[in-house]
C-alpha cells in the first residue's frame, strides 16, 4: 500500500536518480542534489513576490488582481504599496488621459492616507478638475507626504481656482506634513503667508523647491524660504522674484551647497515688465559658497528685452532660448559666461551668426552641448567653432536649415569635417516631412 501511495513527485525524483549522470563537470554536481518539482500556485506566492508585482502594475490591473483571492487583497492594502500615488483627475470630454474613480480616491483617503509620502496631481486644462485636486488635498490631515507635486498637462488650470481654496488646501499638507522635501507647485496661485506656513512646519526638511509663475509670491516670500530652510538644494523660479539679498542669503555659511538654481526669464507683454540686474558681488557669493551649482535660465523675451541682461559676468551654465535673441546678446554670452556647459538658440533671425558662435567657442571653454535652429552659421564658420571645441561636445544639434553652404564648404562635405573633429560620426539634425 504505501509503494502504491507514492506521490508523482516521488516517482520523479526515482527516475531521475536512477538516470545516467555525467561523471564530471558543472551539470554532474547539479544531478547530484535531488530533484523537486514546483507546483505553481499563485494563491500561495510570498507577499513580497506580490507586492513587487502589484508595484508594476496600472491602477486599475492591481485594484482588479485584489479581488482574485484573500492574499492577493492582503497585498493590496500593505502599506508599502500606497507609499507613491498619483492622482489623475479630468473631464471625461475635454481630457485624453484615464482619470482616478472618485470611490478609489474615497477609499486612499479614509484606508491609506497615513501611508503616503509621494503624492502627484495630474490635471487637465478644466478648472473643475483643479478644484478637485485641492479638495482632495484638503482631506490629507493624517498623512506624513514627503514630496508633492501639482501638474497641469495643458494650460495652468490650478491659475484657475480662487485663490483662498487653493492655499487652504495646500496649507492643510503644510501643516500636516513635517517631513516635505520635495515640493513641485509651478503655476499656482500659492502666496506669502502659505510659504511662511511651509517654512515653519518643514524648514529642517525641505530640500528642493519648484515654484516657477507663481504670480502671488514676492521676493520677501522666496527669501523668507531661503533664509529659514538652510538644507534647500534645488529652487526653481520666476526671474521677478530673484534679488541680491535672495543670492546672499543661498551663500551663507550656515546653508547648504546650492545644486541647482533654475531661472525662468518670462514675458508675455513686451514692453510691460521692466527687468532689474542682479549685481555681479551677488553672483560671485553664491559661487563661492556653492562652486558646482547648476545655474538654469530660460528665456522667453523680445529682443528689445534683453538689455539688461549679460552685460557683465554671469555663472550661468545652462542657456535656454526660447524666442528670437539678437546679435549683440549672443555676443555678450561668449565674454561674460565663462562657466557656459550647454546652449540653445530656438531662433535668431536671417543675420549670420558666424562671429558670435566663434566666440562662444573660443570663450566659453566649459562648452559640452549645442542645439541651433531657426538661424543661421556659414559652414566654415561652423567647422571652426567645431575645431575650437573638440570632443568636449557631447552633444550637437544642429537643424540643417541652419548651415549655409560657403566657398570652403558644401552641405555634403560639411559632416566628413565636423566627424573628424568630434571623433565620432555627425550629422545634421533634418525637419520630418508628414
Amino acid at each position: 500500500m504505501k509503494r502504491n501511495s507514492l506521490s508523482v513527485e516521488n516517482k520523479i525524483v526515482q527516475s531521475s536518480s536512477a538516470a545516467k549522470q555525467p561523471k564530471l563537470g558543472f551539470y554532474s554536481s547539479l544531478n547530484q542534489s535531488p530533484m523537486h518539482t514546483v507546483l505553481l500556485d499563485w494563491g500561495h506566492l510570498p507577499h513580497h513576490v506580490v507586492l513587487r508585482i502589484f508595484q508594476c502594475l496600472p491602477l486599475l490591473d492591481r485594484a482588479r488582481a485584489s479581488s482574485v483571492c484573500r492574499r492577493w487583497n492582503e497585498v493590496f492594502h500593505i502599506p508599502d504599496l500606497w507609499r507613491k500615488f498619483e492622482f489623475e483627475l479630468n473631464q471625461s470630454a475635454t481630457s485624453y488621459f484615464k482619470s482616478t474613480h472618485p470611490d478609489l480616491i474615497q477609499q486612499i483617503i479614509k484606508k491609506h492616507s497615513a501611508h503616503l509620502q509621494y503624492v502627484s496631481f495630474k490635471v487637465d486644462s478644466s478648472t473643475e478638475s483643479a478644484e478637485a485636486a485641492c479638495d482632495i488635498l484638503s482631506q490629507l490631515v493624517n498623512c506624513s507626504i514627503q514630496t508633492l507635486g501639482l501638474i497641469s498637462t495643458a494650460k495652468p488650470s490650478f491659475m484657475n481656482v480662487s485663490e483662498s481654496h487653493f492655499v487652504s488646501a495646500l496649507t492643510v499638507v503644510f501643516i500636516n506634513s513635517k517631513s516635505l522635501s520635495s515640493i513641485k507647485i509651478e503655476d499656482t496661485p500659492v502666496d506669502d503667508p502659505s510659504l511662511k506656513i511651509l517654512v515653519a512646519n518643514n524648514s529642517d526638511t525641505l530640500r528642493l523647491l519648484k515654484m516657477s509663475s507663481c504670480p502671488h509670491v514676492s521676493s520677501d516670500g522666496i527669501l523668507c524660504v531661503a533664509d529659514h530652510c538652510q538644507g534647500l538644494r534645488e529652487l526653481a523660479l520666476n526671474y521677478y522674484i530673484l534679488t541680491d539679498e535672495l543670492l546672499l542669503a543661498l551663500s551663507s555659511e550656515t546653508h547648504v551647497n546650492l545644486e541647482h538654481l533654475r531661472i525662468d526669464v518670462v514675458s508675455e507683454n513686451p514692453g510691460q515688465i521692466a527687468f532689474h540686474a542682479i549685481k555681479k558681488h551677488s553672483w560671485d557669493a553664491l559661487i563661492k559658497h556653492s562652486p558646482r551649482v547648476n545655474v538654469v535660465m530660460y528665456f522667453f523675451l523680445y529682443e528689445e528685452e534683453f538689455e539688461m541682461f549679460f552685460k557683465e559676468e554671469i555663472p550661468v551654465t545652462h542657456l535656454y532660448f526660447g524666442r528670437s535673441v539678437s546679435k549683440a546678446v549672443l555676443g555678450r554670452i561668449g565674454l561674460n559666461c565663462p562657466r557656459l556647459f550647454e546652449l540653445v538658440v530656438c531662433a535668431n533671425g536671417l543675420q549670420p551668426l558666424d562671429k558670435e558662435l566663434i566666440c562662444i567657442g573660443e570663450h566659453c571653454t566649459n562648452l559640452t552641448a549645442l542645439g541651433l535652429s531657426e538661424c543661421e552659421v556659414s559652414c566654415s564658420a561652423f567647422i571652426k567653432f567645431v575645431r575650437l571645441c573638440g570632443r568636449r561636445l557631447t552633444h550637437l544639434s544642429i537643424m540643417e536649415e541652419v548651415l549655409v553652404p560657403d566657398e570652403d564648404y558644401s552641405l555634403d562635405e560639411i559632416h566628413t569635417e565636423v566627424s573628424k573633429y568630434l571623433g565620432r560620426v555627425w550629422l545634421p539634425d533634418m525637419m520630418p516631412l508628414w
